[in-house]
C-alpha cells in the first residue's frame, strides 16, 4: 500500500483468473489456478507506486468461469463503497473469460463518474512473457487519470482502452484478444499515459433497485444452420425468465422458428440479438418470413447494438430489479438511443 502524499486513491480488486494463477511450486507443471490475491499482484509491480496510493483488496479467488452476476453486484456495490469514502478509481483484475460480461453488468450498476477498469491476462505468470504486471500497470495508469472520468467501466489490456458496452475476447490466447468490433478502442496507452481518442455517451435507461438477491435465470440460444424451435419451446418449461436468441446477420432466424418465438415472447422478454458479434441489428430492410421486421412486428425485443451476452447480462439485471415486459423494452431502446446522444460537457 502507498501512503504518499498527492497522489490519486485507487481501490485493486482482485477476483481470480489467469493473472492470479499459478501452482504450488510456482512453475506450470501440471497446470495453474488462481492462488494469487490483489496484494501479490500489486507488490509484483513496484512502478505503481509511483502512479496512485493503493488499496488492495481480495474480493474473489476463481477461474471467471465461476464468476456469477450475485458476485459481480456485491462488487458493484463495494466499488460504490469506496467512491463514496474518497477513492479516485478502482480497478479490477479477473480472468479474461467473461471479462466482456462482468465489464457490462459493472458498467450498469456502478452509477459514478470516477473510473472503473477491468484487466486480467492471457499468460499466466509461470510463463516467458506474463502480459498481468503490464496490463495492471496500464490499468491503475487509466483508473488514476483525470480524462477516464465519466467514461464508464473500461476495458485495458495490450496497452488498449476498451468502452465496456463494446468490447468482445475475439482469441483463446493472443495477448491481443479484445476488440470492440462495432465502435472499435476509445483509446490507447503511450509512455504510461492514456490517450483518450474519442467519448462514449453516457448509458441511460439502467436498471436500478438491482441488490443481491437471486437473479432470474435468462437463456441464451444462437442460431445455426438447420436450427429448430425445440430448445425454444422448451425454455420456459424449464424456468427460464427471459431469453436472448441470437439470430442470423441482422437479425434473421429460421421462418419455421418464428411461431414458437413469438408465443414465447406473449408471456416472457424475449430479446433479439446478432450472432455476429459487430454492428447493430437491422430493423427494417428485410421482410421475409424469419426476418428482422418480420420478428420485430411481433413482441420480441431488438438488442440493437449489444450482442447476445450483453443483452443477456441486461436483461438479467432488469428482471433482478423488478421490470416488467414494457419496462424491458423501454430500457432496451433507451440504453441503443444513448448512443446518438449528444455528449454533454465534452472532456473532463
Amino acid at each position: 500500500m502507498n501512503r504518499d502524499a498527492g497522489l490519486p486513491r485507487v481501490v485493486v480488486f482482485s477476483l481470480g483468473g489467469t493473472i492470479a494463477s499459478t501452482n504450488a511450486n510456482g512453475g506450470a507443471a501440471g497446470g495453474v489456478a488462481p492462488r494469487l490475491g490483489a496484494g501479490d499482484l500489486v507488490e509484483a509491480v513496484p512502478q505503481l507506486r509511483e502512479v496512485a496510493e493503493l488499496e488492495t483488496v481480495s474480493f474473489r479467488q476463481v477461474a471467471s468461469s465461476d464468476l456469477t452476476l450475485p458476485d459481480i453486484i456485491a462488487l458493484a456495490a463495494q466499488i460504490t463503497d469506496c467512491f463514496e469514502a474518497g477513492a479516485s478509481g478502482a480497478v479490477v483484475t479477473q480472468g479474461t473469460d467473461t471479462i466482456e460480461e462482468t465489464s457490462f453488468a459493472l458498467d450498469l450498476l456502478v452509477r459514478d463518474h470516477r473510473p472503473v477498469v477491468v484487466t486480467g491476462a492471457m499468460r499466466n505468470p509461470t510463463l516467458a512473457g506474463p502480459d498481468g504486471p503490464a496490463n495492471l500497470l496500464a490499468a491503475v495508469q487509466v483508473a488514476a487519470a483525470p480524462d477516464a472520468a465519466g467514461l464508464g467501466t473500461l476495458v485495458v489490456l495490450n496497452d488498449e482502452i476498451h468502452a465496456a458496452r463494446f468490447v468482445r475476447k475475439t482469441h483463446t490466447s493472443s495477448p491481443a484478444t479484445f476488440h470492440s468490433p462495432t465502435a472499435g478502442r476509445l483509446g490507447w496507452m503511450s509512455e504510461g499515459r492514456p490517450r483518450i481518442a474519442f467519448r462514449a455517451p453516457a448509458l441511460e435507461g439502467i436498471p436500478s433497485g438491482v441488490n443481491e438477491q437471486e437473479v432470474p435465470p435468462v437463456a441464451l440460444l444462437t442460431s445455426v444452420l438447420g436450427h429448430d424451435s425445440r430448445l425454444i419451446g422448451q425454455v420456459e418449461t424449464l424456468g427460464y425468465a427471459g431469453l436472448v436468441i441470437e439470430a442470423f446477420g441482422g437479425g434473421h432466424v429460421p421462418s419455421h422458428v418464428v411461431p414458437v418465438l413469438a408465443d414465447l415472447a406473449s408471456r416472457l422478454p424475449v430479446v433479439l440479438a446478432s450472432r455476429t458479434g459487430g454492428g447493430e441489428l437491422l430493423q427494417g430492410t428485410y421482410s421475409f418470413p424469419g426476418s428482422e421486421r418480420d420478428l420485430l412486428s411481433r413482441p420480441l425485443i431488438p438488442a440493437g447494438f449489444l450482442d447476445g451476452p450483453k443483452a443477456r447480462v441486461l436483461l438479467s439485471l432488469l428482471l433482478t430489479a423488478g421490470a416488467d415486459l414494457d419496462r424491458v423494452r423501454t430500457a432496451f431502446e433507451q440504453i441503443n438511443a444513448s448512443i446518438s446522444a449528444p455528449i454533454v460537457g465534452g472532456a473532463h
